[in-house]
């Protein structure tokens, strides 16, 4: 028997479809056919988690005591360590018991906070281009998103001053991702004084995705919004394990700042979920906690292989920013090429998954994503499939 007659919700019926899952189905098609495939399509880092971190891990979950239920706001020590983390990195301090909530990593947050305050029809500004869910959360809470395009002569950082006095006095959130996924843009101190000043100014909370706040290199070192007097009075900024500590699949992370906003994003998390396993959450403190040694270990890596692409790339005709931040580089498609079709061009001819720039809005259009999560070896065969099928920008 079919379920033709039940339709799903409006709220999945307006989401446009997730090329994420498209390039997957792709991705599979083409192993099928015996394609050696180069996987830098989505920001998903190589390797294995630290080692301190999975023994605390294991160590753990040999205590029965965490076995159960973990506590809806987390751990008081997860609080604590990242309190204590942000403390360290940016001089900002928080109360644990009500200005830092884990989550099941920051995408569920980015998510469920647009759930949690936006009504339907309420005006939403985001970026475009940006990371799905600062978008797609949204459109699922019946949001109506206003698209900031982002533009290449502007450093790809959002002017406030070119949003007209009418969509700003109607906005409720701004979303927005400094270091940037997918540009790797980067955002000096000036530009979060100005967007706080813009905030407050308007009414308007701010929601600061700092996902890449130590995957920063050549001496630059990202800021964070609450570092910005007044930025605790309107803002929440979340972050992530996945990326700097190989924890994608752990499915940890959390998000700080005002205590009302998080409140309530604490009251919708209750219920609809029971909270991190405490083993990893025991594990999360572990990471916190590692020696500057990793980080400096982690920072090289993809310093390394931003070089050796950003060069390879140069002899096939290609001028690519060297990115300060991310384990991306944003490139250009060849003139003429749009982003999906010029996608699909490398996986068929070459085995390289590249994401289309469409895939974070409008204003990714003309490039593509490039993740920086293999080897310099394999980034080396990428480069020489490219070569051998006449792949290259030309101006």
């Amino acid at each position: 028997m079919t379920l033709d007659w039940i339709e799903p919700a409006n709220r999945l019926q307006a989401l446009p479809p997730y090329v994420f899952a498209r390039l997957d189905e792709l991705k599979a098609r083409a192993r099928e056919q015996g394609l050696d495939l180069i996987d830098l399509g989505m920001g998903n880092p190589d390797g294995p988690t630290p080692q301190p971190v999975i023994d605390a891990a294991i160590a753990a979950m040999q205590n029965p005591a965490n076995h159960g239920y973990p506590p809806f706001e987390g751990t008081a020590s997860f609080r604590r360590s990242i309190s204590n983390w942000y403390k360290r990195r940016y001089g900002v301090e928080l109360d644990p018991d009500s200005e830092a909530l884990p989550l099941l990593g920051s995408k569920e947050g980015l998510t469920h906070l647009a759930i949690a305050y936006i009504n339907p029809g309420d005006l939403v500004l985001v970026p475009s281009p940006a990371y799905p869910a600062h978008f797609r959360g949204p459109v699922i809470a019946g949001g109506k998103v206003h698209s900031l395009i982002l533009k290449p002569e502007n450093g790809w950082l959002i002017d406030v001053t070119a949003i007209p006095d009418s969509v700003a006095e109607q906005a409720k959130i701004l979303y927005f991702n400094y270091p940037s996924n997918p540009t790797g843009a980067t955002a000096p101190r000036e530009f979060f004084e100005e967007i706080v000043a813009f905030a407050r100014r308007y009414e308007i909370l701010l929601v600061h995705d700092l996902c890449y706040a130590e995957l920063a290199f050549d001496g630059y070192q990202p800021t964070s919004l609450l570092e910005i007097e007044g930025a605790k009075d309107i803002g929440v900024e979340f972050h992530t394990l996945s990326k700097t500590y190989n924890m994608a699949g752990w499915r940890v992370g959390f998000v700080v700042g005002n205590r009302h906003i998080i409140q309530g994003l604490r009251t919708l998390k209750t219920n609809l979920d029971y909270g991190i396993f405490s083993a990893i959450q025991s594990a999360a403190e572990t990471a916190l906690q590692l020696p500057d040694v990793y980080l400096h270990e982690v920072q090289n890596r993809y310093r390394t292989r931003r070089d050796f692409l950003i060069d390879g790339l140069g002899k096939l005709g290609w001028d690519v920013d060297k990115t300060l931040a991310t384990m991306y580089l944003w490139v250009k498609c060849p003139p003429g090429a749009g982003s999906t079709d010029f996608a699909l061009t490398v996986l068929q001819q070459t085995g390289v998954v590249v994401t289309p720039g469409n895939a974070f809005g409008q204003g990714g259009e003309g490039y593509v994503r490039v993740s920086l999560i293999a080897d310099c070896d394999r980034l080396g065969e990428a480069l020489r499939r490219f070569e051998d099928a006449g792949i290259r920008y030309q101006s």
